[in-house]
């Protein structure tokens, strides 16, 4: 039987849950695109705020299933606040582009939902809703502007192969479950101890290495990537890239601590290949793209090698590195991806390198925005992408990982160049003026003036997030 605690302890899912349902009641009462966005907002700032009132009583193991602790507590608020933002820069986008929009928050709501869910789960079968109440929430939104070109198209491959990595994730938890009658990763650890591993259960260990890999966007599960952050809506495409691939990190970094997973040497070599393989692949390729929304996918692509080399290390500072690298690519990304959605006009996103030609001129505070975003990625100092950047350094160099240290440090060499040559484009003489797309409304200010804060915030007193990281420290 549940208990009174654990019921308290749910209070963030459960608001988000209901959230979405009173937006299902209040469509069907009257559609207004104003009351929708609002109550949306409302429920995810009332879910952010519930993390502290439970967090007293962490932490709590409700029914095997999900464990709500500091941990679980500190990635669903990094998801919530991400929803937030996504939220807030969506509205003036979304009025110009469509009529019927108000089920797009109910589908930001439940993609929260299931990011959160795999955050704080401890089971296979909360693994899994999580992935699918996620998944299912996308293929919507990737294809929510279906009269554009590539709309449906990029919701047609992410449904695709979204589904066949569920299927491997699915066919994985079933030979593990075969192998050792459990699908709690407590008791999964501790037959892991006892030695021997069959070769049913390492098989099935694989595949779910194969499903995580194809929802991080690590090489060679990738190729869904830039065909979805093209075709995708500008603020869908900053969600997948932020609250779907945080709450599978965070699923993913559960898993590997509960299972002791550090001491398999063979599982930490092709992750290593895996992180090594993204890190170029995502940085090479990126440098032969015309269109800023697939240099920025590609570009997501090596972060998430550099978020494995940080995860790898196995060492003290392996979750601490993770999570503020992680941090900083998310608001990051939201803040660069926020800039693509404000200058995108009424039948398409501001993808090619023309449309920043000579932005600096039309709209300096977006183009200085946008600087400062590219070169957090770039991790340029003063900025938050630059200390994750040095904290996944000395996480790499405290265990002799050198390998992967050459390789992230030539990788970030070669990110600097397409970086650059979009701030080049945009600070260019325009060859003939164009409408400027962008208005400076409050919410624009509000979104990119925090966004920017946090960035040069972090880049200037990273110990701030460090204490904050540490004050969560995860509760196994």
């Amino acid at each position: 039987m549940v208990s009174t605690k654990e019921i308290l302890s749910l209070l963030p899912l459960m608001i988000t849950a209901g959230g979405a349902v009173l937006l299902l009641l209040l469509i069907g009462i009257k559609r207004n695109h104003i009351i929708t966005r609002f109550a949306s907002l409302f429920t995810l700032l009332a879910a952010f705020i519930s993390l502290f009132v439970v967090r007293p009583y962490q932490p709590v193991y409700v029914e095997h299933l999900l464990v709500i602790d500091s941990f679980g507590s500190l990635y669903m608020g990094i998801i919530f606040l991400a929803s937030f933002f996504i939220i807030l820069i969506s509205h003036q986008y979304l009025e110009s582009t469509t009529s019927d929009i108000e089920e797009y928050y109910i589908l930001i709501l439940l993609a929260t939902l299931g990011s959160a869910t795999l955050a704080v789960s401890h089971h296979f079968i909360t693994f899994f809703l999580g992935i699918e109440i996620l998944s299912s929430s996308l293929y919507v939104l990737i294809a929510f502007l279906r009269y554009r070109e590539h709309s449906l198209e990029a919701g047609i491959k992410y449904l695709i192969l979204a589904a066949v990595s569920s299927a491997f994730l699915l066919f994985g938890m079933a030979l593990v479950y075969a192998s050792y009658g459990t699908m709690y990763f407590p008791e999964l650890a501790a037959f892991l101890k006892q030695g021997n591993i069959p070769a049913l259960a390492a098989g099935g260990f694989g595949l779910i290495v194969v499903g995580i890999g194809f929802k991080l966007a690590l090489v060679p599960f990738h190729l869904w990537t830039p065909d979805v952050y093209e075709g995708a809506p500008a603020p869908v495409t900053a969600l997948v890239a932020t609250v779907s691939k945080g709450g599978v990190f965070a699923l993913w970094l559960r898993f590997i601590l509960d299972l002791d997973a550090f001491r398999f040497p063979a599982l930490m070599t092709v992750l290593g290949i895996l992180a090594a393989v993204s890190m170029l692949t995502g940085n090479l390729l990126a440098l032969l793209q015309q269109n800023v929304k697939r240099i920025l996918a590609y570009s997501s692509i090596a972060h998430m090698g550099y978020l494995l080399v940080a995860f790898l290390t196995g060492s003290n500072l392996a979750t601490d590195s993770s999570t503020f690298y992680l941090v900083a690519y998310i608001i990051t990304s939201l803040g660069a991806f926020g800039v693509v959605t404000v200058i995108s006009g009424t039948d398409h996103d501001a993808t090619s390198m023309g449309e920043y030609k000579g932005l600096f001129a039309r709209k300096p505070w977006l183009a200085g925005v946008f600087t400062i975003m590219l070169l957090s990625l770039a991790g340029i100092p003063f900025t938050a992408g630059f200390f994750g950047k040095f904290y996944v350094l000395m996480a790499g160099v405290e265990a002799n990982l050198w390998w992967l240290v050459i390789i992230l440090v030539i990788s970030s060499t070669i990110g600097l160049f397409y970086y650059l040559k979009i701030i080049l484009t945009m600070f260019s003489n325009p060859e003939q003026q164009t409408a400027a797309h962008g208005s400076f409304s409050f919410t624009n200010t509000l979104y990119f003036g925090l966004l920017t804060i946090a960035i040069l915030g972090l880049g200037l007193y990273p110990s701030l997030l460090i204490r904050l990281i540490h004050s969560f420290s995860m509760v196994m």
